[in-house]
């Protein structure tokens, strides 16, 4: 009887307790940002690796590792301003490598994603120097490594200044706007290279290596930004669709002594013999044809040489090549083929003494480390195994080893490992269950650890090398309480078995009060690009407060990672090639399949959302899953591969021509007349990425097949579709277009239940 009364009286308190929980609005999310976790803002490393700096409220600010105490403030920026036309505000700061010298960074401004421009000053201690002389705004100001030049951008030409004789020197001298770009990237390269500063200093700071991109023949494509004016304002750049011309790329190192420049030679002719005759024969070997690319380009320890990276069009042939520094003359060090493409990527170390250099490679099927003399030859296969190397560290070489991190365990999960040059070893640094990464001082004594999984914030610990934690930056614990106090449920993972017997990762969150018996909408969100990973036991940022907003107001959300995403080894990421697309979706209709014959969700009501290629995803599947979704929400889809980019696509699907069914019987404007659901499409039209014409084509090809559809635009906005209230209005959007298409209901989402 006790008992009985006991178990009343608690269901009665746990009723009240949930009545009483605090309900998730998009204006928390969005607006107020209640619950964004806290980060460690300019967390550097200084040399003797027991102190590290931090940018606070305009001031540089020196801690002790160990006890967190701050030691100093180096610089405290507003006291500089007015001296050298400096502001006092300071957007970022850089230490030269021996740390006598700091770069501000003021005035930033973007150029696009990753572009920037801005002020640039150099303070040495004493006296504050302006890096451009006519007060403009450059590009790239870097050290070299000696700190006593830095080179810059300008209006498309390179320049270094002397900061001991404050004398400016030109380096080149053609750069035109939409024309010859040297020392910086043009729009594609920055893109999907993620290159931008297009110039290197040698080790010793008397040459530097530079881009010149010609992209006269290159298509433009032009933006309209609207404005409060009589006229828009036309943007016009540089744009290389599928197939269209690229920019043409060349590699020139100056030589500061000499004021002499060579030119890299990538394109080699075939050699010839003269016969003594007055003739001139070729020998046996071809000449080389064919457009390429030029990824990377990085100094060796050698004064003298030069590494770049050259890789054909279709990307599925890389070969690193030792240019000289004087003569511009090259011999191949090493080369990669690949049935399918090659992934680009920074993990290439050349190591001290000048014999040897580490690399990655996913030549086994698997991303691993490889240790290579500088003759070409493999000394030894560092890790391996079927597991993925996910980020690579870096190389202590007084102690012979490699740091990186790798999804061992799990695909869903990340480890951070320690690994020896001699290959005999292998020691686990972090394996807390979830998402761990790392970031080491530069004598790898000390590291900072940045731990999540899909429940938990990001916490940020300090540990020595023995693995001993030092002490927390930052635990989130508040995140933990909101999550508490809006009564948010743990996400759980599981896998999906298909048709094809194809197990798929995937993730679901319940509504809090979930009840077996009853039948709930199910929202599935997906991105599922290639090597890309959403279904991991990470924080899931912003994005998770919504879908908890979601499942409070009764939808079941999932996510599915399809075929073609990553951490799972080369063929599962490689499979869709020239397919963008089909397999993706197959994975995604099955996955909705099955979660709608689940016991507990309606069939009737399934949705789908996705941004980007998950827009494109999104689309693809309301299409062609006509009979499985009933809505989809696409944002800033792709809708057609042949109006997107050429090394993204052409990487994946090649050209046009070349694959004409792939791209044919894979983009969504071609299958418009399938519409049977509700189709919610968004777009920035200040999108320089995927461009707004996307979705006017996309809408046009609705229309011409008499298909009724949502559509919201965006002006002004770029691929991310921010600023201001601009995510607040969006998500208003779309969460009211979920309601009304899968709950019937039109109450505003963030509003208790009657």
């Amino acid at each position: 009887m006790k008992k009985s009364l006991f178990f009343s009286l608690f269901l009665v308190w746990t009723a009240a307790t949930a009545f009483a929980q605090k309900p998730i609005s998009l204006e928390n999310i969005w607006q107020e940002y209640t619950f964004y976790p806290k980060y460690i803002p300019g967390f550097n490393f200084q040399n003797d690796g027991r102190h590290y700096t931090r940018q606070e409220e305009g001031k540089i600010v020196q801690y002790d590792l160990l006890t967190g105490q701050r030691s100093t403030t180096i610089l405290d920026a507003s006291k500089l301003k007015g001296k050298s036309s400096f502001d006092g505000k300071m957007d970022s700061y850089e230490f030269s490598a021996d740390e006598d010298k700091i770069m501000l960074t003021s005035g930033t401004e973007s150029i696009y994603r990753h572009s920037t421009r801005a002020h640039f000053f150099v303070w040495d201690r004493s006296d504050l120097i302006p890096v451009s002389a006519d007060g403009k705004k450059v590009m790239y100001a870097t050290f070299n490594p000696q700190a006593d030049k830095v080179a810059y951008v300008f209006e498309n030409n390179l320049y270094y200044q002397d900061l001991k004789t404050r004398k400016t020197t030109q380096i080149t001298t053609d750069g035109a706007i939409n024309k010859i770009i040297n020392g910086a990237a043009d729009w594609v390269y920055e893109e999907e290279f993620a290159v931008w500063k297009c110039f290197e200093w040698s080790p010793d700071g008397t040459k530097l290596a530079y881009y010149r991109f010609d992209e006269s023949a290159v298509p433009e494509f032009t933006m309209t930004n609207y404005r409060d004016e009589m006229y828009p304002e036309y943007v016009t750049f540089k744009y290389p669709k599928v197939g269209e011309k690229n920019a043409v790329v060349s590699i020139h190192i100056y030589d500061l002594n000499t004021k002499k420049t060579a030119t890299a030679e990538l394109i080699k002719n075939p050699p010839v013999k003269d016969t003594g005759k007055g003739e001139v024969v070729m020998l046996k070997e071809k000449p080389e044809t064919g457009e390429f690319y030029v990824p990377r380009i990085k100094w060796t320890q050698d004064n003298m040489q030069l590494c770049v990276f050259k890789m054909n069009r279709r990307q599925n042939n890389l070969k690193l090549l030792l240019t000289n520094a004087v003569t511009g003359k090259t011999e191949l060090l090493l080369e990669e083929n690949n049935k399918y493409y090659i992934d680009i990527h920074d993990n290439l170390t050349f190591l001290k003494g000048g014999k040897q250099f580490v690399w990655t490679s996913e030549q086994d099927g698997w991303n691993h480390v490889y240790l290579y003399n500088m003759d070409g030859s493999l000394e030894r296969q560092l890790t391996k195994g079927n597991w993925e190397v996910t980020n690579f560290y870096g190389v202590d070489e007084n102690n012979g080893l490699i740091y990186y991190q790798a999804a061992k365990k799990s695909p869903l999960q990340r480890e951070v490992y320690e690994g020896s040059l001699k290959g005999k070893r292998e020691r686990t640094v972090a394996d807390a269950a979830g998402w761990n990464d790392a970031a080491f001082s530069s004598t790898f004594d000390y590291y900072t650890l940045t731990h999540s999984d899909v429940n938990t914030a990001p916490a940020f610990k300090v540990y020595d090398r023995a693995g001993k934690l030092i002490r927390v930056l930052e635990d989130n614990k508040r995140i933990a309480d909101l999550q508490q106090q809006y009564n948010t449920v743990p996400v759980e993972f599981s896998v999906i078995k298909t048709s094809q017997n194809v197990e798929l990762n995937a993730y679901t969150i319940k509504p809090p009060d979930f009840d077996k018996s009853k039948k709930y909408p199910v929202f599935m969100y997906l991105y599922g690009g290639p090597g890309s990973q959403s279904v991991t036991d990470s924080w899931k940022g912003q994005n998770y407060w919504w879908f908890q907003m979601l499942a409070q107001q009764g939808f079941i959300v999932a996510c599915v990672d399809n075929r073609g995403t990553g951490g799972r080894g080369e063929e599962f990421k490689k499979m869709t090639y020239q397919q963008l697309g089909h397999y993706e979706t197959i994975d995604q209709i099955e996955a909705a399949k099955y979660l709608a014959d689940l016991p507990y969700t309606d069939a009737d009501r399934v949705g789908i959302f996705g941004w980007s290629y998950g827009g494109y995803m999104s689309s693809l599947a309301l299409l062609k899953g006509n009979d499985v979704f009933k809505a989809a929400i696409a944002v800033a889809p792709v809708t057609n591969w042949k109006w997107y980019d050429t090394i993204y696509t052409e990487r994946y699907m090649r050209t046009l021509s070349e694959n004409p069914d792939g791209y044919a019987d894979n983009s969504p404007v071609y299958f418009a007349d399938r519409l049977k659901g509700n189709y919610l499409l968004v777009h920035g039209m200040g999108d320089d990425n995927v461009h707004f014409q996307h979705t006017a084509e996309m809408a046009n090809a609705l229309i011409g097949a008499n298909k009724q559809f949502d559509t919201y635009f965006y002006p002004n906005r770029n691929h991310g579709i921010y600023g201001g209230l601009t995510r607040l209005h969006l998500y208003d959007k779309m969460t009211d277009f979920l309601k009304e298409n899968l709950m019937n209901d039109t109450r505003k989402v963030g509003t208790e239940k009657p």
